[in-house]
């Protein structure tokens, strides 16, 4: 994928949907996740839930709590979601920003385009984000994972599809950045074009499903500088 890809999709995209721990901030960087799924497991203990061996090794919090959907008791995977929506809105207070995530939003504003995040994450997290960086004004949704349903997270489109008619838009002129397989599963179910980030080394080889593949944010403030010309 090159530059033409990128510039293709940037073109005919009025609304930018960005995912939000990787394009925009690393949400656990001073509050790590292992250490939230860990509390999130011994709330699971508390409620006598077994846990399997890949779930006492995992380092993710939201595929505890994508496990909790399997275990058929609801009052248990909202206790488990209430949990991890405190510790994620604790975590967006020191969240560090993705280089270029702040610019990338400011430029599709000026470019007159709409931004809206669809997150695995809280609502609460990411509105509390956005509000301390100064950045809730440029966006509009902020659609957060469906409450005490994890299995209607991505790769699930109706995140997706959600901030899609909340702002009703076509859905040939969006497009989802996001940094995972499952964003881009996400978009191509919803039928929106999709950038995958492949900030770490591997990523880009999972992306051959994405309409265009980054490297950095600051790609994407190029492409809309050169839209711009």
């Amino acid at each position: 994928m090159t530059a033409a890809d990128l510039a293709k999709v940037i073109n005919r995209a009025r609304v930018i949907l960005l995912d939000f721990d990787g394009p925009v901030c690393s949400i656990f960087a001073q509050h790590p996740a292992s250490t939230v799924a860990h509390e999130l497991r011994r709330l699971l203990v508390d409620q006598a839930v077994t846990l399997p061996p890949e779930i006492l090794a995992e380092r993710d919090p939201l595929a505890v709590l994508r496990f909790t959907a399997t275990v058929g008791r609801p009052a248990v995977v909202r206790l488990v979601d209430t949990a991890l929506t405190h510790q994620e809105v604790t975590a967006a207070h020191t969240a560090e920003p993705t280089p270029y995530g702040r610019e990338v939003i400011v430029a599709a504003h000026q470019t007159g385009r709409r931004i809206a995040v669809v997150s695995n994450n809280s609502a609460d997290s990411v509105h509390a984000y956005l509000t301390a960086r100064r950045l809730i004004g440029y966006v509009h949704p902020v659609i957060g994972r469906p409450e005490a349903a994890p299995e209607r997270m991505k790769p699930d489109p109706s995140p997706v599809l959600n901030a899609v008619r909340e702002l009703r838009a076509d859905p040939a002129e969006c497009v989802l950045v996001g940094d995972s397989v499952s964003d881009i599963e996400a978009a191509n179910a919803a039928g929106v074009a999709a950038i995958g980030c492949a900030n770490k080394p591997g990523k880009r080889e999972r992306f051959a499903a994405a309409d265009a593949v980054i490297d950095s944010m600051a790609e994407l403030v190029a492409a809309f500088a050169v839209d711009e010309l």
